[in-house]
Order: structure tokens, then C-alpha cells, then sequence
């Protein structure tokens, strides 16, 4: 676990995928739009859902549901595109929901542990343990890796 990355009190985007809680540290979120007309771009990665024209830019649109290799994903009125900046890529993220802004210390986030449903282990800075959740909070130069955010060079 990077110990500067999670150092003092941090504020996390707290969103949905299934019946799990995640957190974005802020400083990645852009902004958080609903979910609307996603153009398909063939030959791209399963979890590429295609891209989306946000006020002129381009942005590929990653479904998180596929990129955890998680159940469900369907599409609902609570469905949102969080759109993240990683390694000076903008990426929409689909997810189920977006519920908060919260602040977590981190002497409340503990590592990650080895048994994680369907989520690699290395995709994660910690778990933060709050007094009625666990939010599971990402590190997203890690989801998003090297050989995603370079084949979304033509996007951008």
C-alpha cells in the first residue's frame, strides 16, 4: 500500500457497483454526468463500453461492472459516468450510482485484504473501515493500467 498516497485525511467519491461501495480519491474526479448516448468503437478491450462527446472532447467510457469481471451492470436512472483524469487521460467510468463526498482519515484504512470478490488486489490503496460500511477505495493508475490508458491515445 502506498503510505503517501493515503497519508492524512483525504476525500473520497463514493459510487456503486453492485451491492459494494468504492471510493475515487477527488483530486482524480472531474466531473460526474448521468448516463447518456454511448457511441461503440469496434476492435476496443470488452470493458470499453465505446465514448461519449462531453462538450467537445471525446471520452472513452470504461464499464467497471466488465472490468472487475463483476455481475449485473444494467443500466438504470441511477447510473452515472464518473469522469476521472488518469495520467493526463479524461476516462468515464459507468457505475451504478454515485451516493457521496466523504472525508476518511486514513488511520481508519486498512490494507487490502487477499480475499477480495472479483477485484484484483492490486487495484486497491485500502479498505476504510466507517461505523456502518466498508468502502473499498482504488487506485486507479492500477485500474486503469499502462496498456489502457495508451490505446486511449487516438481518444484524446
Amino acid at each position: 500500500m502506498a503510505e503517501d498516497a493515503i497519508s492524512g485525511d483525504n476525500q473520497y467519491v463514493v459510487f456503486r457497483l453492485g451491492r459494494e461501495v468504492y471510493g475515487l480519491e477527488i483530486s482524480t474526479v472531474l466531473e460526474i454526468i448521468t448516463m447518456q448516448a454511448i457511441t461503440e468503437v469496434p476492435g476496443t478491450e470488452d470493458y470499453i463500453e465505446g465514448v461519449i462527446n462531453l462538450r467537445g472532447l471525446v471520452i472513452p467510457v470504461f464499464n467497471m461492472h466488465k472490468r472487475f469481471n463483476l455481475p449485473g451492470g444494467e443500466t438504470t436512472r441511477l447510473t452515472r459516468v464518473v469522469v476521472v483524469e488518469v495520467e493526463g487521460n479524461n476516462i468515464g467510468m459507468l457505475v451504478d450510482g454515485v451516493s457521496e463526498v466523504i472525508r476518511i482519515p486514513s488511520e481508519i484504512i486498512e490494507p487490502p485484504s487477499n480475499i477480495m470478490n472479483g477485484i484484483n488486489e492490486e487495484y486497491l490503496l485500502g479498505i476504510a473501515k466507517l461505523d456502518d460500511r466498508l468502502v473499498i477505495l482504488l487506485d486507479l493508475t492500477k485500474v486503469l493500467r499502462k496498456e489502457d490508458t495508451s490505446k486511449l491515445d487516438s481518444f484524446n
